[in-house]
């Protein structure tokens, strides 16, 4: 099937912004998911608010748009309840960095078989442009008009840090890398991590004079390196893409219906 047989067509034209690049995410999680042969109703997507939180409008699978930075806590709940299903969580950086970040680190710690997928456009785009847990030092935004003074969280150093069992980065400009990513998040039986740089050219590339959506995108690609690139040593300041973390854990649904299964049958044996 094509990308947009996964679509709600009645929610169309969608109203992400012109040049946005969490269109070119949802295309690419929608092309892992068929790849890995997945049918629309094994699928739930489950969203909280913001500008990445409108995916669940317009994918036609199971979806849930919930609460600002409770996606994470619905999904669990989805999960727990039905563990067959795969469970998939689309976030933005404020959303699951700031008012979501405890959820994030639990669900991490747990290590409950979801896949995050969290967009870093760097800003809060829906809500007027403030400074996200993401903004980088000395970068402007809304609230930040001479620079934000605080450091950005490293996501992947959290995600690896608090206990998730596969950790991955990439970019809009990196379609096919980004493709295999979540292709192989979404096979991984735990809680999976993927951060995709995404162009807001409407508020953060505005704000900081980056040019266009396609300026951004470049940028996107001379600012990143593969893991272990030779370039990163010459230049610090260099984003490292790829899979920083993939190990076998055991996963808590599983876990926690096995021990059900211990209880009943030590009952049995009473």
């Amino acid at each position: 099937m094509a990308v947009k047989d996964y679509l709600r067509k009645r929610f169309f034209p969608q109203i992400w912004c012109p040049g946005c690049g969490h269109g070119i995410v949802m295309a690419n999680m929608i092309r892992a998911i068929e790849l890995n042969g997945l049918k629309k109703d094994e699928v739930v997507v489950v969203s909280g608010i913001g500008c990445s939180s409108r995916m669940p409008g317009y994918l036609d699978f199971h979806t849930l748009h919930t609460l600002h930075g409770r996606a994470l806590a619905f999904a669990t709940g989805v999960k727990m309840g039905r563990p067959e299903l795969t469970v998939i969580v689309p976030m933005g950086d404020g959303d699951a960095l700031a008012i979501g970040g405890n959820h994030l680190i639990h669900a991490a710690r747990r290590n409950m078989d979801l896949t995050a997928i969290i967009m870093n456009n760097s800003i809060y785009g829906m809500t007027g442009g403030q400074y996200s847990p993401m903004t980088p030092f000395a970068k402007n935004a809304t609230t930040a008009p001479f620079g934000n003074i605080e450091h950005a969280i490293d996501l992947m150093e959290l995600a690896m840090g608090a206990g998730a069992s596969f950790a991955a980065r990439t970019t809009t400009y990196h379609a096919k890398e980004m493709i295999k990513i979540i292709s192989k998040a979404i096979k991984h039986k735990g809680f999976a991590i993927v951060e995709v740089m995404s162009q807001c050219p409407t508020y953060y590339g505005r704000k900081n004079k980056l040019g266009s959506a396609v300026d951004m995108m470049k940028g996107f690609k001379e600012d990143t390196v593969p893991i272990g690139s030779k370039k990163k040593a010459n230049n610090p300041d260099l984003i490292e893409r790829g899979i920083f973390v993939e190990e076998k854990r055991p996963e808590y649904s599983t876990s926690y219906l096995e021990l059900i299964e211990k209880y009943r049958a030590e009952r049995q044996v009473q």
